[in-house]
Formats: C-alpha cells, sequence, structure tokens
C-alpha cells in the first residue's frame, strides 16, 4: 500500500475471550418432613397422636387438648410420591406434546474485523461520501480526491482529485456496471469508468453543491443545495430527462425503490418526498419529522414500505406506506439518525446515529427489537455502506475512521456478480 495514500490499515490487537465456568446448582431433596414422622413413629413408647401433639405444642405454645390434631397424614404409595416430585405439583395430560426447541441467539460480533485510517474524512452531515460497489471495491471521498479500496486486495488507489476549491460531496456506483458518479461542490456530476480510469459523462446543471447520488439502472438521479433533484440518463450527454421541484432546502438522501419506480428524497426541510418515475412527478410527501431528513431505506421485502431517519431535533426512524400514503411505526431512538440500510438476507435494518451516542444499532424489523448495539467510533456515524454479500457493512465518522461490521446472517447464494461469500468478506 503506498505509504502516502489518506487511507491506512489499522492493526487491531487480537484479544482472547474466554468464556465463564459451567455453573451448576445442587438438587437437595425436601424430605426432612417425611424423615421427622417416621422417626416419631418408629418410637415404641409413641403414641399416635405424639407427633401432632408436640407440633402443636412447638407452634401454638402451649399443651394442646387431647385428641386434638392440628396435621393430618395419609399414606400414599411410592409411586405417587415419585410423580409429585417429578411434576412439581403440576397436572399433565397423557397426551405428548412436541415441545419445541428455543433458537439461540444471533451472535454478532461487538468489535470491527477491519479499521481503516480515512484523513480528512468530513464532518458534514449533509453529505454522502461512502459507497461499496457491488464488485467489491470500497468508493471515499477526502477533501478533493476520490479514493479506491480493494476488497480482494486491501490495496488502496486514488481515482481522481478535483483542482482547488472544489470538494468532493457524495459518491455513488452503478449496480450494473463499475461506473461511479462523483458530485462536487461547484454543482457538477462526473462519470467514471474505473476500469479504464477516465470519465464518460460530465454534467452541469445545479447551482449548487450537490450532497447526494441514486443509481436506477442507466438512471442516475441528483440532490443538491439548489433544492432541485435532476434526472438523467448515461446513455445520453443532454440535459436531464426529469426534474422533481418540491423541497425547500438542501436535499441530502436519495433512495430509488427496488422496483426502481420510486424515487425517495429527504432535505433539510424535515420533508421526506416519494416520486415518480412513471409519472414524471411528486406522488405524496410526509412532514411528520422534526429534524433533517438524511437516512432513507426501502425495504426489500415488504414492498411500499420506506424508512426515514430524523435529525438530532427528531431522533426517530419513522416506517411509511407509500401505497396508503401513512405513516404506519415510528420508533424513537434516542439520538439523532444519519443512516438506515434494511438487510438482504434477513428481516433486519441496521441504522447508525449521531448526536450524542455515536453507535449503530441492528434492529428486528419485525417487533422493532434492538439485536445489537455496536460502539467504537468518537463522533457522529455519518456514513455506511453495504457489502456485495450483504453480510457486512462499513461506517464512516467524523473520527476520521472507516469501520467494517459484520452484522447481518449470511447468504449461501452468490451475488449477480458470481463473488462469493468468503470472497467478499475474508478481508482480514
Amino acid at each position: 500500500m503506498n505509504d502516502q495514500t489518506p487511507i491506512k490499515e489499522i492493526d487491531l490487537n487480537k484479544q482472547s475471550w474466554t468464556s465463564p465456568k459451567d455453573k451448576s446448582d445442587r438438587f437437595i431433596p425436601r424430605n426432612v418432613q417425611s424423615n421427622l414422622y417416621q422417626l416419631f413413629m418408629s418410637e415404641e413408647n409413641c403414641q399416635g397422636n405424639t407427633y401432632n401433639n408436640l407440633l402443636q405444642s412447638s407452634i401454638l405454645g402451649k399443651s394442646p387438648a387431647i385428641n386434638q390434631k392440628l396435621f393430618n397424614y395419609k399414606t400414599e404409595n411410592k409411586q405417587n410420591e415419585m410423580n409429585k416430585i417429578i411434576n412439581n405439583g403440576l397436572n399433565f395430560s397423557n397426551t405428548p406434546t412436541k415441545v419445541e426447541p428455543e433458537k439461540p441467539p444471533r451472535n454478532i460480533n461487538k468489535r470491527p474485523y477491519k479499521v481503516l485510517e480515512a484523513e480528512n474524512l468530513q464532518d458534514d452531515f449533509y453529505l454522502n461520501l461512502l459507497d461499496w460497489s457491488p464488485f467489491n471495491a470500497l468508493a471515499v471521498g477526502l477533501e478533493n480526491s476520490v479514493l479506491i479500496w480493494s476488497g480482494h486486495t486491501s490495496k488502496v488507489s486514488r481515482l481522481c482529485t478535483l483542482e482547488d476549491p472544489d470538494m468532493v460531496c457524495s459518491v455513488a456506483w452503478s449496480q450494473r456496471n463499475q461506473h461511479l458518479s462523483v458530485g462536487n461542490t461547484m454543482g457538477d456530476v462526473d462519470v467514471w469508468d474505473v476500469v479504464k480510469q477516465k470519465v464518460i459523462r460530465k454534467w452541469n446543471g445545479h447551482q449548487g453543491r450537490i450532497g447526494s447520488l441514486a443509481w436506477n439502472n442507466y438512471l442516475l438521479a441528483t440532490g443538491s443545495r439548489d433544492r432541485n433533484i435532476l434526472v438523467r440518463d448515461v446513455r445520453c450527454p443532454n440535459e436531464s430527462i426529469q426534474k422533481y421541484v418540491g423541497h425547500k432546502q438542501e436535499i441530502c438522501g436519495l433512495k430509488w425503490s427496488f422496483d426502481e419506480q420510486l424515487l425517495a428524497s429527504g432535505g433539510n426541510d424535515n420533508k421526506l418526498f416519494i416520486w415518480s418515475l412513471k409519472n414524471q412527478g411528486e406522488l405524496t410527501h410526509f412532514s411528520q419529522h422534526q429534524a433533517a431528513v438524511k437516512a432513507i431505506g426501502w425495504s426489500p421485502h415488504q414492498h411500499n414500505i420506506v424508512a426515514s431517519g430524523g435529525g438530532t431535533a427528531d431522533r426517530c426512524i419513522r416506517f411509511f406506506n407509500t401505497q396508503t400514503i401513512e405513516q404506519v411505526e415510528c420508533i424513537d431512538t434516542g439520538s439523532q439518525v444519519c443512516n438506515l440500510m434494511f438487510s438482504k438476507n434477513s428481516n433486519e435494518l441496521v441504522s447508525t446515529h449521531g448526536y450524542s451516542l455515536n453507535q449503530i444499532i441492528v434492529w428486528n424489523y419485525a417487533n422493532m427489537s434492538k439485536v445489537a448495539t455496536l460502539t467504537g467510533h468518537t463522533q457522529r456515524v455519518l456514513y455506511l455502506s453495504g457489502s456485495p454479500c450483504g453480510q457486512n457493512i462499513v461506517t464512516g465518522a467524523g473520527d476520521e475512521s472507516l469501520r467494517f461490521w459484520s452484522v447481518f446472517p449470511s447468504s449461501n447464494a452468490k451475488n449477480n456478480h458470481g463473488i462469493t461469500r468468503a470472497e467478499t468478506i475474508d478481508l482480514r
């Protein structure tokens, strides 16, 4: 690796984890009463009432009346006594019942399996500077440069450097090929062919920085500080094919639905808009958030469900049904929500947070219970992307570090490009 690149790998100290020794409880039979009774009844001079009289005298503090009984006993055969001990006083029917064994909780490693030092990674809530490609390459925007980290070789290369004072504001990989879009502070977008190391499209048209990008097949949506969204076709070198206007402040989040028909956008105006590609305009918008909306995620398992997260004054993850146009769930996370992403392999999602906990949370979507909470970043976790296999994530923070976590269940199937699970996660 080139020592002069701003991305350097940090050696993780190996720690041995020992599990506590197994503990077991001793079972002490509670047969004192039976032994005491047999002891008294075995005495030759003991009359039938002796045992009862002694107990009454001890409990009541006076001599009992003759023939007055406090306890009565009846003889039971040994099999009945054994059944009581086994059943612990509960009545069971003779019909056998099938007991399903409880599934053990999934173990998620609370430590990252890899940490990269990312010098000059910006601490800006409105930017999107991290994306993991289907071909296992990670693009990172660092000030005026874009660097590519290879998941196959762990090597870092510099793709481009913008001229001062221009800065990188967003990066996004195409899901079809090795094309990378780069948005900058001047309102321009460059589409790079990473294999050929050259720009194949260069678009302008925005009047402010481009903080969010989203690919949909050959289409690229760009969101800007000028409050507009432009949708362009990479096969066409000319103007945009659609323009969406509705936000009142900077756009900081963009995500296409999995059926590629709807685009969700979040802005600093606290709004979540849903745009229809077919109808070329707004489908609806939601105003429940009380802070900027950057975190957006579409469910790959439930059609028309989109999740969004609000900033510091809101702290909530909200779920909306774009078919019924209603909010279906709201969870207060307790801290700024920076990113959301659903798992491809399970009914789970992950969220990253800023002020003031700076943590990563894995959720069970069925009941929105916490599966795991991951900590390690010392500043807000502004950037998130998922691996091609769907098992791993990478997070970036203002502490200038990139951390790789294994959080979701694995899938045995190969992805669309023939990359196996072993090839994509064995990066250590």
